[in-house]
């Protein structure tokens, strides 16, 4: 994907406390090993993104971490609390929007709100005032009186979310949270995880989406036959990848000429005018191109700096994740 300006990601303080902790969870279903020893670390008021196919172990994992089953083995805690001595104290401190919604369509959305209250103990007339506000925040005040099965995709999935936070949870697992919504309710989505996390809430997602782990998070695990293939922020993954380059292009021909015999590695196009250069579109190699050009005087008309997107990365770990099996620190 082309850019002449390297993009940016929110990093999470890597001294911020950790939200989520993982070292070695496994799991196996019968001769079947889901999770093959994975280790995790989520700091706290961050996204972190578990990406890869289906089959892969995400839902495994968050279902683990959820206290929903447990671990054949290994160690975790969440929200500072261990998953198997203290599973309650987890479950207080979460909140979970699975793959498929827990919506009730029979009632209306206010109602499932209201339910939830109930569930967390919440006082009736405090009850009331979060759903109301829930509600609110979610857009969902005028349909609040009508049955959620008369909602569409993306408000059944607000409201999903919405019946997540009733409890207040610092800590949330969304499971493939925008499957099968439309952009524009994709989109909205985004925007609502966003705004919780500038809250201080800590999500972590899973997904299949390559543009949704892009814009979201923070960091990203690529999960591949159980186990972490890589790690690292959006960036750091797309640099794992062979293929990035940056590319000259020349209006005059005698700067192109000039440029090809300063820059002997380059690949020519006399035609277009153009040199291409092997780069991973680091700030250092960024810099040491730039200053190879002005020592030799060469003015290049564009300079535009390509790098594999997380579709590369994806296709090339989980195809090959033998020749490609390192984690990004």
């Amino acid at each position: 994907m082309p850019s002449s300006v390297m993009p940016t990601s929110r990093r999470p303080d890597a001294q911020a406390p950790a939200a989520v902790s993982a070292v070695g969870l496994r799991k196996s279903y019968g001769d079947k090993t889901v999770l093959d020893g994975i280790d995790l670390r989520i700091p706290a008021g961050s996204v972190f993104a578990l990406l890869g196919p289906n089959g892969a172990g995400k839902t495994t994992a968050v279902k683990i971490l959820s206290t929903l089953i447990s671990a054949d083995g290994g160690q975790a805690q969440v929200a500072g609390h261990d998953l198997a001595t203290a599973p309650q104290a987890v479950r207080a401190a979460i909140g979970v929007t699975g793959q498929f919604s827990a919506v009730d369509g029979l009632i209306t959305g206010e109602e499932n709100m209201l339910l939830m209250a109930d569930l967390h103990h919440l006082p009736r007339p405090e009850g009331r005032r979060t759903a109301a506000e829930l509600l609110a925040r979610f857009d969902l005040t005028d349909a609040a009186g009508k049955p959620a099965s008369t909602y569409s995709g993306g408000m059944k999935r607000r409201l999903d979310l919405a019946m997540t936070l009733v409890g207040n949870p610092r800590i949330i697992f969304l499971d493939e949270p925008t499957t099968g919504l439309d952009p524009r309710s994709r989109h909205n989505m985004w925007q609502i995880i966003r705004e919780l996390v500038t809250s201080g809430v800590t999500v972590l997602l899973t997904t299949q989406y390559l543009e949704e782990a892009d814009e979201l998070a923070d960091r990203i695990a690529v999960l591949h036959n159980g186990t972490i293939a890589a790690e690292g922020t959006a960036e750091e993954l797309k640099r794992l990848i062979p293929g990035g380059h940056v590319r000259l292009r020349f209006t005059d021909p005698a700067a192109y000429h000039h440029a090809t015999t300063a820059l002997p590695t380059a690949t020519h196009d006399t035609e277009a005018l153009t040199l291409q250069l092997p780069s991973d579109g680091s700030q250092h190699a960024l810099r040491t191109l730039l200053d190879t050009l002005d020592t030799a005087g060469i003015h290049a008309d564009e300079l535009t700096v390509h790098t594999p997107d997380l579709d590369d990365v994806f296709f090339a770990l989980t195809d090959t994740t033998a020749a490609i099996k390192e984690t990004v620190r």
